[in-house]
């Protein structure tokens, strides 16, 4: 257990900070898992915006790296444009 006052509110915010970017991420997937369920083109290209501004949201914030929401906004959009 931590000595110091300082390093106990650490652990009090870092376990605050970890389960609010838990709940994001999260969400985030399960929002994906949705996307990819989607079967009708037009539905997928007016969802795909709100996805891409979600994705960008979390690798602001650092909940996800960068180069991943790079690699999942790519993916989307590939799955977008297959859809017939």
């Amino acid at each position: 257990m931590a000595n110091h006052k300082s390093s106990i509110k650490r652990i009090r915010q870092n376990n605050t900070k970890r389960l609010h970017n838990r709940f994001y991420a999260k969400t985030m997937r399960n929002a994906l898992r949705k996307f990819r369920s989607l079967t009708d083109k037009s539905e997928a290209e007016s969802q795909l915006p709100k996805m891409h501004a979600l994705i960008d949201k979390l690798a602001k914030r650092s909940i996800i790296h960068k180069n991943k929401a790079g690699n999942l906004k790519s993916k989307i959009t590939k799955f977008t444009a297959k859809l017939a």
